[in-house]
This record gives C-alpha cells, sequence and structure tokens, in this order.
C-alpha cells in the first residue's frame, strides 16, 4: 500500500513540475504553422472559369444536417464566423478530389459551388483576400467558412482562431457581385 502511495506522489509531482506547452490561441493539437513560408507574400486566388465538379455540388448530409449546395456562379453574400484549418489536413484530399494545400488561398463551404471564388473580409480589420472554394465544411454550430492557414493568416485572425467576415461570391472576369 505504501508503494502504491508512493508512486502516486511521484507521478503527480512530476506532472506539476513539467511546463505546459505554450500554444497560441488559434492551434488546434498538431494544426500550428510549418514551415516559415513567407505568408504574406501568399497571392490570392485569381478567379477563372471553371466546370463546377460533377459530384461535389450535389446534395449531402453531415452530422444529421442536409446542405443542397448552390449550382451556379452568381449573387452570394453572407457575414458570419471564419475558422480555419493547417498542416493537420495539409496533403488530405478535399472534396474536390484536390489535395489541401494550406500555403494556397482556398476555402472550405457548405454550399458554395466547387470550383468558386470568394472574398472574405475581416470585419474587425478590413483586411480582405480572395479564396477559390475547393472543399465542403464547416460543420461546426456557427461556422460559415473554414479557411487556409495562408488566408487566415492574411486576415489576421490565426492566434484568435475564429473572426467574424463577411463573404461575397466573385464571378471570374469581374468584381463581386452586387445585391439588387
Amino acid at each position: 500500500m505504501r508503494r502504491v502511495a508512493l508512486l502516486l506522489a511521484i507521478v503527480a509531482v512530476a506532472g506539476c513540475s513539467s511546463t505546459p506547452e505554450k500554444r497560441p490561441g488559434g492551434y488546434y493539437k498538431d494544426d500550428g504553422p510549418g514551415d516559415n513560408r513567407r505568408l504574406a507574400s501568399i497571392p490570392d486566388a485569381v478567379p477563372r472559369a471553371e466546370p463546377l465538379h460533377r459530384y461535389a455540388n450535389l446534395p449531402y448530409e453531415r452530422m444529421g444536417k442536409k446542405y443542397v449546395p448552390l449550382t451556379r456562379v452568381g449573387i452570394y453574400k453572407q457575414r458570419g464566423t471564419a475558422s480555419w484549418y493547417g498542416k493537420r489536413f495539409h496533403g488530405s484530399p478535399t472534396s474536390s478530389g484536390e489535395k489541401y494545400d494550406m500555403y494556397r488561398m482556398s476555402a472550405a463551404h457548405p454550399i458554395l459551388p466547387i470550383p468558386s471564388y470568394a472574398r472574405v473580409t475581416n470585419i474587425a480589420n478590413g483586411r480582405s483576400v480572395v479564396v477559390r472554394v475547393n472543399d465542403r465544411g464547416p460543420f461546426h454550430a456557427g461556422r460559415a467558412i473554414d479557411l487556409s492557414y495562408a488566408a487566415a493568416t492574411r486576415l489576421g485572425y490565426i492566434g484568435q482562431g475564429s473572426a467574424q467576415v463577411e463573404i461575397e461570391q466573385v464571378v471570374p472576369g469581374g468584381a463581386p457581385l452586387a445585391q439588387q
């Protein structure tokens, strides 16, 4: 019995003496930065006409909720919470079948057409980026869009993990469409 008590005391003291790992507020588990690329110099996605993906735009269900993706590029504007995803998913397939690259200006949205483009503006600081939507998500309640690590860095909310944003679909060859 004394040995068990002594062993428990040693484990408790060892746990107290270790320094907790410090991570910025936005990083989840191993999802922080990878290499030290110059994120500020990564260009926005350049909208171009692309055929819509044959399967990624079909109605689907996730976590008990049904989604009906838009099937054409047009007027779309939304305000909501943006989150981001990084190296934890880097190299994994997206809904479009492409590999996710955390160093490109890309996004996951539950209903915007795949592929399509959107201007995302951080409401708090006015910074904007243009991203290419090539994935589905986020599926957490209250989130409107997941941005790549590079896009979230440029918008200035990596440390916070999320930000209030405005999402506006961009038509290739033109500015974002205005509400009529």
